[in-house]
């Protein structure tokens, strides 16, 4: 998806009311808003084509939310309301949204700075592109950026080692135990998938605490 949006001049050629970067579900929802007020924006997307980043993500992910709480503003998520969507559904709703909304978006641009302009606003600058703008806001998602710990670099080479961002299911895993560091969403998933495949795991982190009743039983897709 390329749509262009309408620009007025600025000092480079280019400029808009709003630059919105991320085309993720707070982006898109984002652009919903905006257009809804009449404010003339852009959607700047790093992926080639919106929702990749949910394509890219562990084979067996589930959102932990029924469909019914999926959906944007403007368009249900076109799934059973107490199903939980897949990571591929979720990404092929999001590109289906933006077409819906007719949002205007460039897909394949990285935003690498923003800086505040020198006679107001703000200067957008990508891998390959200056754009004006006199709102910016910022939707990438803390997801987006794999942070990894300095020491893990001291580990022994023989241990194999990989972000849950790399993880796709449980046949990336050497024979032998497993330690999953992080006991938030990804974190259990991959341990639990990492048990089910007959590793001996161990998952550490700061638990969250838990439902007290199943997300697939009566009382769950009810809550």
């Amino acid at each position: 998806m390329n749509n262009r949006a309408a620009t007025r001049n600025g000092t480079d050629g280019e400029r808009h009311q709003a630059i919105v970067i991320g085309g993720g579900q707070s982006g898109l929802a984002a652009g919903h808003h905006l257009a809804k007020r009449g404010i003339e924006f852009l959607i700047l997307e790093a992926n080639d084509h919106i929702g990749d980043t949910w394509r890219t993500r562990w084979d067996s992910l589930k959102l932990y939310s029924p469909a019914r709480y999926d959906g944007l503003p403007g368009l249900p998520f076109p799934a059973p309301r107490t199903s939980y969507p897949s990571g591929r559904q979720m990404g092929e709703y999001l590109e289906s949204y933006a077409v819906h909304e007719k949002l205007p978006i460039r897909t394949g641009v990285r935003v690498e700075r923003v800086r505040v302009a020198d006679e107001g606003g703000y200067v957008v600058e990508t891998d390959g592109q200056r754009v004006e703008a006199d709102e910016v806001v910022v939707a990438t998602g803390a997801f987006q950026h794999p942070h990894v710990r300095d020491f893990t670099s001291a580990l022994d080479p023989g241990i194999r080692q990989m972000h849950s961002s790399d993880y796709r299911g449980p046949s990336q895993l050497a024979e032998g135990p497993v330690l999953v560091v992080g006991v938030s969403h990804s974190g259990a998933d991959v341990a639990y998938e990492s048990a089910r495949a007959g590793h001996r795991t161990h998952l550490s982190g700061k638990a969250h605490g838990q439902l007290p009743f199943s997300v697939d039983s009566r009382r769950g897709r009810f809550a």
